[in-house]
């Protein structure tokens, strides 16, 4: 039997915790007031979308694994870290430009990191560092993944078709619309597998941190979690359409369509899971982590003196607390005035009846333009939609403009894409779709945006560009540029031609509308 040894490490007192948690705990309730419009328009979306209803478990989730690691985060002294009010101005920084950019995600990630901010400010990196996975997980109540679906539904339709042609079935395909003998079918956002994969991903990244001890076997699952459900997905939707084929168009339409998808996702994710838990690790310690440390807590001696937690906790206040007020001043700042949009006719084009009952749908604009012209022979429709300054509901780049609502009973859209043109005699990247009637009508439109006289079609970089300039006291206005030719498949390049020679005459006048604005 070995000897005791002369002097135990000293268990850390709870009354140690008691202050620095309640602290820090109020702090990040005051956090939560303050930025309370950011916090509540996750909960709006958590609220409306099934697919992010798991938004809701994710801070329970969070505390609970905070509550099992309690024996080890006991074994971290409580102490103040200045440096965390640096990411905390980083990440409030970025609160504000993606505030007056109205880009809600990157508003939301940002109250996430000032969360954390906050917690490394109050608690110290040590304590950060052995609650990471806790902390980090937070991440996913944000309600991201929208920018996805048209990829995932390019990835389905490709799957799909390319099943349907190797069993041997004709198809005909047009954009996300494609036919096969016994009936049409068409790829939407809810085909995408978007619910899926944000299911999967979150519950993966959770059963991989609980399940494994390697860091490697984490992140390897956490990638199966995010490819696995992308071909599930496009399995599902060619089983689907494969069962309607099969079966005269009588099954897998209406109700059952959702049930086969929702039956056949849950046994592929109930497959990865269980093959997943023959390489489990959750009997063993964390890495770092012995035994001891699990079942006897022991203290760390203090290496410096403790700041005075009061003056941190007012700071980390102040910090957090200057952006949401300047915000507040942008905001509150009266919109210039606008007279109405006026384009003079160039190039021989002139004003005329409108050819089609196409409407694109382009929200919260301050002035509007709808216009055809004509020369010879060719019609081109204009429409200009003019944003004075950016704000919510009423931005350039919103994901609610777009050129044909889901599901739209007059019209499809059969391709969209970016594409280069000549215009002028210059290459000009312009956001290219082609649109299909019900009456038979086809129409290819191109769309850019107008920006400080630039422009542009990439909306990263125009809504960075605008948010930049709104917080600066710049000038922050933008207009929309659409116009529209109808066209068939064997005059499509008499279309682009004509597009292009609309494009070069009236861009003098374009121009010249985002010189209106009085005080500018």
């Amino acid at each position: 039997m070995s000897a005791l040894p002369d002097a135990l490490p000293a268990v850390p007192p709870r009354s140690n915790w008691l202050l620095p948690g309640a602290l820090t705990f109020g702090v990040l309730l005051i956090l939560a007031g303050v930025f309370w419009p950011t916090f509540y328009s996750m909960v709006e979306i958590w609220e409306r979308s099934e697919t992010f209803t798991h938004g809701y478990l994710i801070f329970p989730i969070s505390a609970w694994l905070l509550w099992r690691q309690r024996h080890e985060l006991a074994q971290v002294p409580p102490r103040s870290d200045l440096r965390g009010l640096i990411l905390l101005a980083a990440a409030g920084a970025g609160w504000l430009l993606a505030d007056a950019g109205s880009v809600n995600v990157v508003a939301q990630y940002a109250f996430i990191a000032m969360l954390i901010a906050a917690v490394w400010t109050l608690l110290g990196w040590r304590f950060v560092w052995a609650a990471f996975f806790p902390l980090m997980f937070l991440f996913f109540a944000v309600p991201v993944g929208e920018f996805l679906i048209q990829p995932l539904m390019g990835v389905t339709a490709d799957f799909t078709v390319a099943m349907l042609q190797f069993t041997g079935i004709p198809v005909y395909r047009e954009g996300m619309f494609f036919s096969i003998p016994s009936g049409d079918w068409s790829v939407v956002e809810g085909c995408s597998g978007l619910r899926y994969l944000i299911a999967s991903v979150t519950l993966g990244v959770l059963y991989a941190y609980l399940t494994y001890r390697s860091w490697k076997r984490r992140l390897l699952f956490s990638i199966a979690a995010i490819i696995v459900p992308i071909f599930a997905n496009s399995g599902r939707a060619y089983m689907i359409v494969m069962i309607a084929h099969l079966s005269d168009m009588q099954l897998a339409l209406g109700v059952d369509h959702y049930i086969y998808g929702w039956v056949f996702f849950g046994l592929v994710m109930l497959l990865l899971f269980w093959i997943g838990g023959f390489w489990r690790e959750d009997d063993q310690p964390e890495p770092g982590q012995s035994q001891t440390a699990v079942a006897s807590p022991v203290a760390v001696p203090a290496d410096r003196p403790a700041r005075p937690r009061l003056p941190v906790a007012i700071a980390v206040l102040l910090v957090a607390g200057l952006w949401p007020a300047y915000a507040s001043w942008l905001t509150a700042r009266p919109l210039p005035s606008m007279p109405e949009l006026q384009v003079e006719s160039q190039g021989g084009w002139q004003p005329t009846a409108t050819f089609t009952s196409w409407t694109p749908h382009w929200v919260g604009a301050d002035r509007q333009l709808r216009q055809s012209y004509a020369q010879a022979g060719r019609s081109v429709l204009l429409e200009l939609n003019y944003y004075v300054t950016q704000r919510q509901d009423a931005e350039l780049i919103n994901s609610q403009n777009f050129m044909i609502r889901q599901k739209d009973p007059a019209w499809s859209n059969v391709g969209e894409a970016h594409v280069t043109v000549e215009i002028g005699g210059q290459s000009r990247q312009v956001r290219q779709a082609k649109l299909r009637g019900s009456d038979g009508q086809r129409l290819l439109v191109w769309q850019w945006n107008l920006i400080d006289q630039q422009t542009m079609v990439n909306d990263h970089k125009a809504k960075l560009l605008l948010a930049l300039d709104r917080a600066r006291l710049q000038r922050d206005d933008g207009l929309s540029v659409l116009i529209a030719t109808p066209y068939d498949a064997a005059e499509h390049a008499t279309a682009v031609a004509t597009l292009a020679r609309f494009a070069a005459d009236m861009a003098p006048a374009i121009g010249r509308t985002l010189d209106q604005v009085d005080g500018r």
